[in-house]
């Protein structure tokens, strides 16, 4: 089982290789690879260092499965180059989430739609990730109507230049070279990645479209206001849910609690909730402050935590790889 991680010496990168190894996933001969000008540079893995390659080497090598970590346009112009060698490509970019003929995985949900014939999958943005780990199974019980989402997103989701940037600002350096347009430490920005069209970031359109492909449903209706904290690791999200049919709280956290992947943390009493700072390094989906919505019937509003590195990127990466070799489809 030959693994290649593309874009290795990255945040997502360096994680999933964690990832990998932690879930002790059978690889036999790690591919790390990297730009050009790390092309020679060791990495530890398991114990042992591996030499990082080019592209065009990783695709000679003709790996099993590639994870790839390295942005959308890399993504569009080397995923197919290595699926051509016979490779399955598991990409965490942008780049093939909305394409019709691409599957769009979180394994909870519909790694069942994989084949031997997908060569492409999409990784989900890691907001949608945590977002549909909940909405799935109260859709499946009550059917979704509405959802409002606002997330509060780390730093990390930027990358380490972002990660660099809240850390100098915190000791007060100016020198660092700025991520974003203004100052995150103390701040928070309603932006997160570039304005599209209508005035919505690209990752508002993201968490948009991405859950309807992903639990094949397009009869809800789904708003998203996307920001920036000044928080090192975690994605939080405040939401509003609609549904067609009435519920029951006790039910919903029943429902929640026997979820895999999901942690219901919900007793106000002893001030248990979820919180970035807990969910870091965990694999897991955390939701609490369940209640309902009194302004108007079959509404609740919940909070969602996860570690957008983790199971927002590389441990539903991993994931759909073991679900692809537990089922011979590689």
């Amino acid at each position: 089982m030959k693994i290649a991680v593309v874009g290795a010496t990255g945040m997502v990168g360096q994680i999933m290789l964690k990832v990998l190894e932690e879930r002790n996933f059978p690889v036999t001969e790690l591919i790390p690879v990297a730009s050009e000008k790390s092309v020679g540079k060791k990495i530890t893995f398991k114990g042992k260092e591996f030499e990082i390659v080019s592209m065009q080497t990783a695709i000679e090598l003709k790996p099993e499965i590639a994870l790839f970590s390295a942005g959308g346009e890399t993504s569009k112009e080397f995923a197919p180059k290595f699926a051509e060698v016979g490779t399955t490509v598991i990409d965490n970019s942008s780049a093939w989430r909305m394409d019709p003929d691409k599957k769009l995985v979180v394994p909870e949900i519909n790694a069942n739609e994989l084949s031997k014939d997908d060569k492409i999958i999409a990784n989900p943005n890691c907001s949608t990730i945590q977002l549909v780990m909940v909405l799935h199974p109260l859709n499946q019980k009550y059917d979704l109507k509405r959802v409002i989402v606002s997330t509060y997103q780390s730093v990390t989701g930027t990358g380490k230049n972002a990660v660099d940037q809240l850390n100098a600002e915190i000791i007060g350096n100016d020198e660092v070279a700025k991520v974003y347009p203004y100052e995150i430490f103390k701040n928070a920005l309603p932006q997160c990645d570039v304005f599209a069209e209508d005035d919505y970031t690209k990752e508002e359109l993201k968490l948009m479209k991405e859950p309807k492909k992903i639990m094949a449903d397009d009869t809800f209706n789904l708003t998203a206001t996307a920001v920036r904290v000044p928080v090192q690791g975690g994605h939080s999200e405040s939401v509003n849910i609609e549904f067609e049919n009435d519920f029951n709280l006790d039910e919903v956290r029943k429902i929640l609690s026997e979820t895999p992947g999901v942690v219901v943390m919900d007793d106000v009493k002893n001030k248990i909730y979820p919180m970035p700072l807990y969910s870091e390094g965990k694999d897991e989906v955390f939701v609490g402050r369940i209640r309902r919505d009194l302004s108007q019937p079959k509404t609740m509003n919940l909070w969602i935590v996860a570690d957008n590195l983790r199971k927002g990127a590389a441990t539903n990466a991993v994931q759909i790889a073991e679900y692809l070799v537990g089922n011979q489809l590689v």
